[in-house]
């Protein structure tokens, strides 16, 4: 299983520019507005990852009783997961949810 370390922090998009406020019930590690990610971690919320590159929304898969967002990441193209947060930018959710 996957250690996690709690992150939930205000950050700027680098996608959308845009200020993002934390989460407050669990780690934020996306933007809400834009629903891009920035490849940072290795284990949930350590920020050992050295690519920094940005993790671009490309579908929606289910997870339990929510969805996770499916990133490819701009720089090193590796496969990435987040679970959908609950002020998230629904239209573009579900954009990637008719995606073929």
């Amino acid at each position: 299983m996957k250690k996690f370390t709690m992150k939930d922090e205000n950050f700027i998009c680098d996608n959308c520019n845009k200020n993002v406020e934390k989460l407050n019930y669990t780690a934020r590690d996306h933007c809400p507005y834009c629903l891009y990610s920035k490849h940072v971690d290795i284990m949930p919320g350590d920020r050992a990852n050295d690519c920094h590159g940005l993790l671009k929304p490309i579908g929606i898969e289910k997870f339990k009783n929510s969805y996770k967002i499916i990133y490819r990441c701009n720089k090193c193209g590796e496969l990435h997961k987040n679970i959908v947060a609950n002020d998230d930018n629904m239209d573009l959710i579900i954009e990637l949810s008719v995606q073929k």
